[in-house]
């Protein structure tokens, strides 16, 4: 699997929060979530081992686990 690289989509994606270790961003572009191949509307990429959600309404969740990060990509 490659692995999702921000850098190069960033221009693609607002920036919405950032944590240090956690960092939220917005979908402007529509960007293919690399699970699904889908358009995501927002990813929560942290670099923490352990992490709780609470998506929005209806929202399905798409995950990817790298080596040092775990990748949340929601769809609405």
């Amino acid at each position: 699997m490659t692995a999702f690289d921000v850098h190069d989509q960033r221009h693609r994606m607002k920036l919405k929060k950032d944590a240090g270790h956690t960092k939220l961003f917005e979908n402007r572009d529509d960007v293919a979530c690399p699970a699904c191949g889908d358009a995501f509307a927002d990813l929560l990429l942290t670099e923490r081992r352990e992490y709780s959600v609470d998506p929005p309404g209806d929202a399905t969740v798409c995950i990817v686990r790298e080596d040092d990060r775990l990748l949340l990509f929601t769809h609405r």
